[in-house]
């Protein structure tokens, strides 16, 4: 009999379901299963028809929102004019993973499971449910249910008893052959792809613009805890097109000193090129990585040494060591009953990749080159709400950014790698600092009726995207703008506050505050919305107005939500359930959005 190839799919938005499709991926290799692990939004949907094992791995993000490089195949598999036999000849199972702090928990994987059962799919178990909030991560979950898994799919696809499972300790090939060359290319040789001043096509992942940075400021007070910043960069010549909701990606770098110390880690040289040449036919070459390329791009521009490691680097790193005692802490940090204290070692503490290799010194010296890809992941980018306007900026684009640095037990402060790195740039410093940059779509869509009034929700950075849309519809000679804003003390982090109150004197804005530290009790924006109730009611249920929330997605939400409900019921006179059922329309309407983080 012939085993199928497995097929894994899956949805990712910061790497962890990518992560642990690729998980699957080495699973079904040491089960001797031929497997393919792509992003759903790579694959030809119209051909899952003929697939008859597939795996799907997918995250939940925002307010129950499916990632980006699943959006495509999320339209298509929900088209109403698919048949109910569409996949009857595939088994399936569905991997999510989520955050049970949040009201949709794992939405998109349930919602993807009812889905895939009413177009004629044949599932193998029920969903598994990962929960970032459980003590030990997702694994908690994903370990007994793969363990299942496996057993149902050997059960049904018995694989011939002369092919034996590949050992753990056994470290799979490479995806990659590093090839060192003896000479130096040619000039140019590693430049990447990046927008020329007068690019044929938008900047995107693989084409960004280098966006000369004009200003960095600072616009916390002295005393606040929090460093934030406005930056702008210059967007002259890059093609580059936005409206108010868009959103800005920007592709951070590792920091000279950790790029420094990597090198010296794993005895490379940072200076030397090397070609790729993938180990099997049909493996995509790295995106954005040139070719030739030296070692310092490779690992300040693509390896993601300041992330926090998954369990899957402590797996291989256990198979690469030559070291006796270290392979055995590495392995047992790899193991499912050593997760709790992998959990105390490197998540709780947010314990770096790079600060893991300083503790296992003797295996980081042993890693051979060929394996870097499939130990590290790659630098993903960054999101940031556009904070500007074309229509009042020009050739201009500014972003809000609070810089994340933080302490837990390690003696070294916590510090994210985007936001650190964009406030350490200075425009002042001799010669052009770049940034590369490109923009996309965001969640926010807002009326293109000049009638329409719009109730804004933005507290703290949360108010970034909002500058933007007031500065487009002021310029449009729009009023009806109620913008809700929310801080600390309006002394230390009231962003913009000249800015509103000039545009309140002539009449374009109403603004709404709330500074939690300045009284006993803590006043926060969901309070200045019932206080305010008879005006939001009077907006949305007589005037139309459509309401826009962005910020902090742990509480805010739900507050928020609840202070509508609250106002609909006093104000609209609606029981519990039909104020409810309101504010669902205004959700299906779009009269209701949210651009959250966490």
């Amino acid at each position: 009999m012939q085993v199928p190839q497995l097929l894994v799919l899956f949805g990712s938005q910061t790497g962890t379901a990518q992560d642990e499709a690729e998980r699957l991926g080495r699973e079904a290799r040491r089960r001797r299963l031929g497997c393919r692990v792509q992003a759903l939004d790579s694959y030809a949907v119209a051909n899952l028809i003929r697939e008859p094992l597939v795996i799907f791995v997918c995250a939940t993000t925002g307010q129950g929102d499916p990632p980006d490089n699943m959006k495509n195949f999320w339209r298509f598999i929900f088209r109403k004019s698919l048949l109910s036999t569409s996949l009857c000849q595939m088994d399936f199972a569905v991997l999510g993973l989520g955050d049970s702090s949040y009201a949709k928990f794992n939405f998109v994987a349930k919602k993807l499971h009812r889905r895939l059962l009413q177009l004629g799919g044949s599932a193998l178990l029920p969903p598994c449910l990962g929960d970032d909030q459980h003590e030990l991560g997702p694994d908690a979950a994903i370990d007994p249910w793969l363990g299942d898994l496996w057993k149902k799919i050997m059960g049904l696809y018995p694989v011939p008893l002369d092919f034996p499972e590949i050992p753990l300790g056994v470290p799979l090939p490479s995806k990659f052959i590093f090839q060192f060359l003896q000479e130096v290319p040619s000039e140019g040789a590693e430049e990447p792809n990046i927008a020329s001043s007068a690019p044929q096509r938008p900047p995107s992942e693989l084409n960004p613009f280098l966006a000369p940075v004009v200003t960095n400021q600072r616009v916390t007070g002295p005393q606040h805890f929090q460093d934030v910043r406005l930056i702008e960069f210059d967007i002259t010549d890059s093609s580059i097109s936005f409206a108010a909701g868009d959103v800005v990606l920007i592709m951070p770098s590792n920091s000279e000193t950790h790029t420094q110390q990597f090198c010296q880690l794993l005895r490379l040289d940072p200076n030397q090129f090397f070609m790729l040449k993938p180990r099997e036919p049909g493996v995509h070459y790295p995106p954005g990585l040139p070719q030739p390329c030296t070692v310092w791009h490779l690992v300040s521009q693509y390896l993601d040494i300041a992330s926090v490691p998954r369990r899957s680097f402590f797996e291989l790193l256990a198979c690469l060591s030559p070291h006796g005692l270290e392979r055995e802490k590495l392995l047992e940090f790899s193991s499912a009953r050593g997760q709790e204290e992998l959990w105390e070692y490197c998540n709780r503490p947010r314990r770096t990749i790079l600060e893991v290799l300083c503790d296992f010194p003797h295996t980081a010296a042993a890693i051979p080159p060929d394996y870097l890809l499939d130990l590290i992941p790659r630098i993903r980018p960054r999101a940031f709400s556009i904070a500007s306007s074309l229509l009042a900026h020009p050739r201009r684009l500014q972003i809000l950014v609070a810089v994340v640095q933080y302490q837990t037990r390690l003696k070294e402060p916590r510090r994210g790698l985007c936001s650190s790195w964009l406030a350490s740039l200075n425009p002042e410093q001799a010669g052009p600092v770049w940034v590369p940059l490109w923009v996309r779509p965001g969640s926010f869509t807002f009326p293109e009726t000049p009638e329409t009034p719009i109730i804004m929700v933005g507290p703290g950075t949360g108010v970034a995207p909002f500058r933007a849309a007031i500065q487009e519809r002021v310029a449009h000679g729009q009023t009806g703008n109620f913008l809700f804003f929310g801080c600390r003390q309006r002394d230390q982090d009231f962003y913009w506050q000249t800015e509103w109150q000039e545009l309140e004197k002539k009449g374009c804005l109403t603004l709404v505050t709330a500074f939690s530290r300045e009284q006993e009790q803590k006043v926060y924006v969901q309070h200045r919305l019932r206080e305010l109730g008879p005006l939001v009611w009077e907006l949305l249920d007589r005037r139309g107005a459509s309401f826009y929330l962005a910020g902090n997605a742990k509480y805010m939400p739900t507050d928020v939500a609840e202070a509508l409900t609250s106002i609909f019921q006093k104000e609209g006179q609606l029981s519990n359930q039909d104020a409810a059922a309101y504010l669902a329309r205004l959700q299906q309407t779009l009269r209701f959005q949210t651009e959250t983080w966490a």
